[in-house]
Order: C-alpha cells, then sequence, then structure tokens
C-alpha cells in the first residue's frame, strides 16, 4: 500500500507542473490589457512602463512564469492589481465561503443521489426504477444557474421565505453557523446539489444493477442470507465506483459553482473570479485558478488512495 501511495504522489508532481502552466497562460489568452483596470486611457507611456515593471509584466512570459512559480510554491500569488492586496488576503475567505457551499452541495447531493440510485438498482426495470432515472436524468439536463433563478423566484419573492443575496443576514462575508444564517445557505446549496444527485444517482444505480445481477449475490442468497447482508456485500463492492465519481463532483462543485455564487451574491471563488475576470485582475486570476485546480488535483489523489484501500485489486 505504501508503494501505491509513494507511486501515486510521483504521478502528482508533473499533473501539478502542468496545472501551472495551464493557469498562467490562460489569463493571456483572453483580449485586453491586464492594466487597463488601473490606468487611464491617456496615461503617459514612462507611467505604463513603470507600472508594468512594478507588476514585472515587462519581461517575457517564460520569465514571468519562473518567477511567478517560484513565489507561488512559498505561498506568495502577488498582489492583486484592482485592490493593491495580497492575493492570499483575497483568496483565504472566498475559498473557505466556496468550501462552505461546496460541500454542503455535495453532501445533499450524495446523499439523495446514493438513496435513490440504490433503490433504482434495486428495483431494476420496474416502475421505481424509471422513475428514480427520470428524476437522474432530469437533475443532470437542469442548469443549475436556471434553477437557482426559479428558487429565487418561488422561495425569496413570491414566498418571502428565504433570503436570496448574501450569505449572513448582516452582510458579512464571514459564515457563522446558526439559524438565520442558515437560512443563506439552503437555495445555494439546493440549485448546487441537482447535478451531483442526478449523476450520483446514475452511477448507484448502475452499480448495483450490475452487481446484483452477478453471480456471487446469487450465490450469497442461496446461503440463506438475509438481503440485509447481501445489500451489504453490495455496497462494499460497489462503494469504490462511486466514491471516485464523488471526489470528481466535489472537485466540480468548488470549482463550478461560479454561476450560483454570482446568482446568490456568495462571496467565494466563484464571485472573487467572476469580478477578476471583468477587471482583468491576472494575479487574482492566476491564484484563484491554480488553488482551485490543486484542491481537485488533492480530492483526486485522496480517491486513488480511498479507493486502494476499499478493493484491495486497484492497486494491481
Amino acid at each position: 500500500m505504501l508503494i501505491y501511495i509513494l507511486r501515486r504522489l510521483l504521478y502528482v508532481i508533473p499533473i501539478a507542473l502542468g496545472v501551472t502552466v495551464v493557469c498562467f497562460s490562460l489569463v493571456y489568452i483572453g483580449p485586453g490589457d491586464p492594466l487597463s483596470s488601473i490606468l487611464p486611457e491617456d496615461a503617459p507611456q514612462e507611467v505604463i512602463d513603470r507600472i508594468k515593471a512594478e507588476y514585472g509584466l515587462d519581461k517575457p512570459l517564460p520569465v514571468q512564469y519562473a518567477v511567478w512559480l517560484g513565489k507561488a510554491l512559498i505561498g506568495d500569488f502577488g498582489t492583486s492589481i484592482v485592490t493593491g492586496r495580497p492575493v492570499l488576503v483575497e483568496l483565504g475567505p472566498s475559498l473557505v465561503n466556496s468550501l462552505i457551499l461546496a460541500i454542503g452541495g455535495a453532501m445533499l447531493g450524495f446523499i439523495v443521489g446514493v438513496v435513490l440510485g440504490g433503490l433504482a438498482g434495486y428495483y431494476h426495470g420496474r416502475p421505481a426504477d424509471r422513475m428514480f432515472t427520470a428524476l437522474a436524468i432530469t437533475g443532470v439536463s437542469v442548469p443549475h444557474y436556471w434553477l437557482a433563478i426559479v428558487l429565487v423566484i418561488i422561495f425569496s419573492v413570491e414566498l418571502a421565505v428565504l433570503p436570496s443575496l448574501g450569505m449572513t443576514a448582516s452582510g458579512s462575508t464571514e459564515f457563522t453557523f446558526s439559524a438565520e444564517n442558515f437560512q443563506h445557505l439552503v437555495l445555494p446549496v439546493i440549485a448546487l446539489s441537482v447535478i451531483p444527485a442526478g449523476i450520483v444517482t446514475r452511477t448507484v444505480r448502475g452499480a448495483v444493477a450490475e452487481l446484483l445481477n452477478m453471480e456471487f449475490v446469487e450465490a450469497l442468497r442461496s446461503k440463506g442470507l438475509s438481503e440485509a447482508k447481501v445489500i451489504k456485500h453490495v455496497t462494499k463492492n460497489a462503494a469504490p465506483q462511486v466514491l471516485a465519481v464523488m471526489g470528481l463532483q466535489l472537485g466540480y462543485l468548488l470549482g463550478g459553482s461560479i454561476l450560483i455564487e454570482t446568482v446568490f451574491a456568495w462571496p467565494g471563488t466563484g464571485l472573487l473570479l467572476n469580478n477578476a475576470i471583468f477587471s482583468r485582475d491576472i494575479p487574482v486570476l492566476q491564484g484563484t485558478i491554480l488553488a482551485l485546480a490543486l484542491i481537485f488535483v488533492a480530492l483526486n489523489l485522496t480517491v486513488d488512495i480511498v479507493q486502494a484501500t476499499l478493493d484491495p485489486r486497484i492497486k494491481r
């Protein structure tokens, strides 16, 4: 097991380096000058040259990448062009807020997905299977930003029972768990959980239905094991496949909640990225994208190790 973990860690190094190259390069593909957000159109050339030198934008891209990577390795993602604050100061609270939202959406989506998928797989081919499968397809197909708007219209505008903006009643960007603040979490979590719930439902349904048709299940039943113990064996065998999907979905929720956070004005990394894109704040863009990408890589590594623990065949 230790050798497997070390091998997986070695694989992560080139992947992480590739991620840094992509994160650094993507922000330069789009049109526009990153300094246009802080400099007036009639700024003298000497002022432009001085600001470029200040931010290191006067150097060739390979040199900029090497300098940026060296600083990123020690936790220095630079300074925001717009606010003048360190990127880590901007990123830290936003990342925590996105984690709260992503974990909430993942937990709800995974619970619903496992329950519906397990029932659909157990009652394979029956009306319950068709109903839960239809719900899963609907969940995967519905755009979560559209669902977010519908939820706001119903529960915030028409019924006026849940808040639609911000993450706290006081307008603070620091979330504290209380009954009042929890209300701000309900609608974005529901909107964010629909897609992973649909994906997990289909994955669990397929895995359970396939396992129930295998010979070892018939052997277990012929030996007189109760249906609950048979389901326990099926769950154990389906766990690695389902766990892999869950790990990927958690990563997608963390990095793909930009539209949900924008709709609900949730001060997370999605809203931070949205503001940085429109203001061409390259240091914030690079730092945020890199942090999210590395978290995604770390989640994949964790899932691989847990999968190998649950199913020793994976190590081979």
